[in-house]
């Protein structure tokens, strides 16, 4: 059995309007409407900015229930995730163990350090970069149970990374992992 709303109606602070052309709007309390008709539901609402951002972002869905959704971002200065490869930290001067936090970023090697691969730490998809920003090479000490240099099927214990090289290290598994680069 359907219910006609012909008015509207106030149910937990926000608002339900009908009408018999089957178009239902929902609207809480300063928000934008949501509508439901025959065609499927379309919304269009204010999302909130990541922290340190201004204005508001919107988003809207439209298309019939039954097929695939168009989704719109209006404002083409938004991003998700980053446009650019952040440093991670500062430059490491001395030995750097990889940590978790670093997944998405790069490294940055200046005088004198050097860079560990850890096992059991890493999940499969996480990328880290490596630059060596030194005018020398920098050992890049693998202990993972295992490390693969791209291109080649071996196991590696350390590789070596090039002057202004840039190493990245995709791993596979906690324990498996394939760096690529400027190495030697």
């Amino acid at each position: 059995m359907a219910t006609i709303i012909n008015a509207d109606t106030v149910v937990g602070g926000a608002i339900i309007t009908g009408d018999t052309s089957g178009v239902l709007e929902l609207q809480a309390a300063g928000s934008t409407k949501a509508t439901i008709n025959g065609s499927g539901l379309s919304l269009a609402a204010p999302l909130p900015v990541a922290s340190g951002g201004t204005g508001n972002a919107f988003f809207s869905v439209s298309g019939p229930a039954s097929s695939a959704k168009t989704y719109t971002f209006p404002n083409e200065n938004m991003s998700v995730g980053y446009r650019n490869i952040p440093l991670s930290g500062s430059a490491k001067t001395t030995s750097y163990t990889l940590e978790v936090g670093d997944v998405g970023k790069y490294i940055e090697v200046g005088s004198g350090g050097s860079i560990t691969i850890p096992d059991a730490t890493f999940s499969a998809g996480d990328v880290v970069s490596v630059f060596n920003n030194t005018s020398g090479s920098v050992t890049i000490t693998c202990t993972i149970t295992t490390a693969y240099k791209g291109g080649t099927d071996s196991d590696q214990a350390t590789v070596t990374l090039q002057t202004r090289g840039v190493a990245t290290i995709l791993f596979i598994s906690g324990t498996v992992c394939v760096i690529n680069g400027n190495l030697a």
